[in-house]
């Protein structure tokens, strides 16, 4: 807990950094098959990124009665600054967890996969005939290949130990949201940058 307690305290930017950096609700999105992690390992690192202060979404705790679905889980996904996909038994038996993990590949985010009592070989969609559009199967297929191909955490939830997988899951977490704002300030200085290199060429000329 110390160590993410001090890499959430460096995560705290300069003021002036945080006003030239889009706000999000939500900085990490946490996708997961409810059935299999909602009362255990999604909601206790959603705690724990809560108590860290990174404003986690987490379907069942953020929606509320009256929301539309597909579109408060867009809006999440597209603002959040990294994604969390737990990955459980049966999780690729959902249409819902599918469509978040082809959502936060579309938009190019940094996915944190958590291999929670499967193994990455393991994920697979089954097409039994579904009336899911084709071109939508195929979206589901290539987000898994990628996600299987990045580097993640592994969790037995019959073995390990809760509290060390909690520190390094909002460890890993914490340096790629460090890693996301800083590319972020890059990309907003280079413009001014680029401006007063191509007035300095005009000066010499």
């Amino acid at each position: 807990m110390q160590r993410s307690l001090a890499l959430s305290k460096s995560y705290v930017r300069p003021w002036n950094q945080i006003q030239k950096l889009p706000r999000s609700s939500h900085e990490v999105f946490i996708s997961h098959r409810g059935i299999d992690t909602r009362r255990n390992l999604a909601g206790l690192l959603y705690d724990h990124l809560f108590r860290l202060r990174l404003r986690p979404f987490l379907d069942c705790r953020n929606l509320k009665p009256g929301d539309r679905l597909f579109e408060k889980i867009d809006t999440a996904v597209r603002d959040c600054k990294v994604g969390v996909a737990v990955f459980s038994p049966r999780y690729c038996e959902s249409y819902f967890c599918l469509r978040e993990l082809a959502r936060m590949m579309e938009y190019k985010k940094r996915v944190i996969p958590i291999f929670c009592d499967v193994k990455p070989s393991q994920l697979r969609f089954e097409d039994n005939g579904s009336p899911i559009p084709e071109k939508e199967i195929e979206g589901f297929r290539m987000a898994l290949e990628e996600a299987k191909y990045t580097v993640g955490l592994t969790f037995d939830t019959s073995k390990g130990n809760w509290s060390e997988f909690l520190e390094s899951a909002s460890d890993a977490i914490i340096e790629n949201l460090i890693e996301v704002d800083r590319e972020g300030l890059e990309i907003i200085k280079s413009p001014k940058q680029r401006v007063l290199k191509c007035n300095s060429l005009l000066i010499t000329k």
